[in-house]
This record gives C-alpha cells, sequence and structure tokens, in this order.
C-alpha cells in the first residue's frame, strides 16, 4: 500500500535540487523498462529527464523545444511517441487540464491518477490515497460504470504559495 506523501514530500521547497529527481526517475525507468523488455532509448531519456526537471507539469512543445536547444531538430510527433511510451509504461502522467506531462512518483506500482495543481506556480503533487480509489471505484459501481482510468486533477494554492500570500 503506499502512503500519502506528507507536506514536504508532496511540494518540495522551490530551491529543491531536481537532479536527484532526475537520477532516481532514469534509474527506476531502466529497471521498468528491462522488466518489460523494452528500449529506453535516448530520445525517451532526454524526455523523462526534462518532465523531471520541476515539479511543474510541462507541454510537449516545452519538451520539443529543450530536445531542438541540444542540437537536434526534433518534430512534435517524436516527443507525443516518447510520452506515449513512457505512459504506457507506468513513468509519466498526462494532466488533462494542463494538458501537460508530470512524472509518476511510484512508476511500477498499478495506481489511481490523483493530484493536486496549484494554480498560482503551477507546481503538483501526485497523491497516494488508497481510499480515493476505493470511492472512485464504490461510486462507478453504484452507477454500474466500469473505470479505466481514474484520474483526479484538483486545483488550489500550494502551501509555499499560500504562505507568501499570507506573508
Amino acid at each position: 500500500m503506499m502512503a500519502a506523501p506528507g507536506r514536504a514530500e508532496a511540494f518540495p521547497s522551490r530551491d529543491h535540487d531536481h537532479g536527484h529527481c532526475i537520477a532516481d526517475a532514469l534509474l527506476r525507468a531502466e529497471e521498468i523498462c528491462a522488466r518489460k523488455g523494452a528500449r529506453l532509448t535516448r530520445i525517451r531519456r532526454s524526455v523523462l529527464a526534462f518532465v523531471w526537471e520541476s515539479h511543474a507539469p510541462v507541454g510537449a512543445y516545452g519538451i520539443l523545444e529543450r530536445l531542438n536547444a541540444e542540437g537536434g531538430r526534433s518534430a512534435p510527433i517524436t516527443v507525443y511517441r516518447a510520452l506515449d511510451f513512457l505512459i504506457s509504461c507506468g513513468l509519466v502522467h498526462r494532466l488533462a487540464s494542463l494538458n501537460a506531462y508530470t512524472g509518476c512518483g511510484v512508476p511500477g506500482q498499478p495506481h489511481g491518477a490523483h493530484f493536486l495543481i496549484c494554480t498560482d506556480c503551477g507546481a503538483a503533487a501526485e497523491l497516494h490515497d488508497p481510499e480515493i480509489d476505493r470511492a472512485i471505484l464504490r461510486g462507478a459501481e453504484e452507477a454500474g460504470f466500469s473505470v479505466k482510468a481514474p484520474v483526479v486533477e484538483v486545483q488550489g494554492q500550494c502551501p509555499g504559495c499560500r504562505e507568501g500570500a499570507a506573508g
């Protein structure tokens, strides 16, 4: 069972070093791809690293700009294919309300995708609360509905922005 992240884990401080997040994400991606017999190509690695550069979701065209800034001439389809692959491996989530992508905090483990999204700074935190999953499944069952993708996106204000607004 996954534990709900605490405040510090959900929304890291603004001076947080993302290098550790990127390294961990790439290591987990390599392990997951090896288990699935899938290839983590250079493009896929780069796209995953760009997604993990901050805790704010990033759009596909933002990723494309970063890829092309590295000296390549990638097309949008290249980024979308890489993102589709990363999503299929459970390494990245798509936030529909933002048309953007964020790294999965618990790749390789089946779970619902539940997010808190700050409307001020753009940070997104993935929640891991089995009660949310149970409530969705219970409500769906009562409605005779079959759940395929239990995604919840909640918009509001993160602790850092709330403190900034209060001070």
